[in-house]
């Protein structure tokens, strides 16, 4: 079974057993929704009215509140969900994403004046659009400032993507030191994901290492549909047996085949992935999809 960024670290595979006797709760109902970023199409199902589990003679287990470091890694995985999906949503493999660097005596003293430089980029960037009567710029650019706490040296440079296509103009508008700009390339699903991953990858914590890193985006993005699945789901389908899920948490080639039935013009990327919580009953389960090159987009 595949590891997926977009659940949360809580939810931890169970044994067989320990599934089926939770999942046999009574009362518990499933639903679905679906979240279409452009091409890239993910499906959830989800417990609507999770049971807690309970030991023998115990109370009801208590809510388990995520400790500091699970909650960082929550908040990197929100990270890198919204910002793969607004690439799906904006960008293609016709615009370019370019990394920025410093040389030495411009490096920022902290992560507000990186930011500011970049932000300055972006209005140089803006008037050579304006001039050239050149389509509305969109962006999103992800900072990162990397400092060794030994020797106090910063590595501080920044990631964007953007649908401003000419790479000459793009890199020689960066005045502080070396840029490279270079055409998305999709993965071989035919995603974005790899880029995504890549610019929003977790903050650096590695021995005398520490890191921190902001992101931003235009306000001209388009958003993902995020909606029930009613309307493109059966109603069978939309409001799930327990019996049915079940059967599809425990049997990846069933799963498999009732997503790819549904939706016929898009292709699995991957197995379903499967999750279930230590202190609620029931399965969450999660899949990714992407059109297939020549299904048409339909919104």
């Amino acid at each position: 079974m595949l590891p997926d960024p977009y659940f949360i670290d809580l939810y931890e595979q169970l044994t067989i057993d320990d599934v089926l006797e939770a999942m046999r709760a009574k009362g518990l109902q499933y639903r679905g929704k679906w979240i279409l970023s452009g091409d890239m199409l993910e499906l959830e199902i989800y417990p609507i009215n999770p049971v807690w589990k309970t030991m023998e003679g115990e109370k009801r287990a208590k809510a388990a509140y995520p400790t500091r470091q699970e909650q960082k890694n929550l908040n990197h995985t929100n990270t890198r969900k919204r910002v793969s999906r607004l690439i799906h949503c904006n960008f293609t493999r016709k615009d370019i994403w370019l990394t920025f660097t410093y040389e030495e005596k411009h490096m920022p003293e902290d992560i507000a004046k990186a930011t500011a430089n970049l932000k300055n980029y972006i209005k140089r960037l803006r008037r050579h659009i304006k001039k050239h009567s050149l389509p509305e710029l969109k962006y999103i650019y992800i900072t990162e400032r990397v400092e060794n706490e030994s020797t106090g040296k910063v590595h501080t440079h920044h990631h964007m993507v953007m649908n401003f296509r000419d790479r000459d103009t793009a890199e020689s508008m960066w005045k502080f030191g070396r840029t490279q700009a270079r055409r998305l390339q999709p993965d071989v699903d035919g995603s974005l994901e790899g880029l995504a991953r890549y610019i929003a990858k977790p903050e650096t914590k590695d021995g005398n290492r520490k890191g921190a890193k902001t992101y931003a985006y235009s306000k001209n993005l388009s958003t993902p549909e995020i909606k029930p699945a009613d309307g493109r789901l059966p109603k069978t389908h939309y409001r799930l047996s327990r019996k049915r899920v079940m059967e599809m948490a425990t049997d990846e080639g069933m799963a498999s085949e009732v997503f790819e039935t549904l939706y016929s013009d898009f292709k699995l990327v991957g197995l379903p992935v499967v999750r279930f919580s230590d202190y609620t009953a029931g399965a969450f389960i999660y899949a990714r999809m992407m059109r297939k090159p020549n299904a048409k987009q339909r919104r």
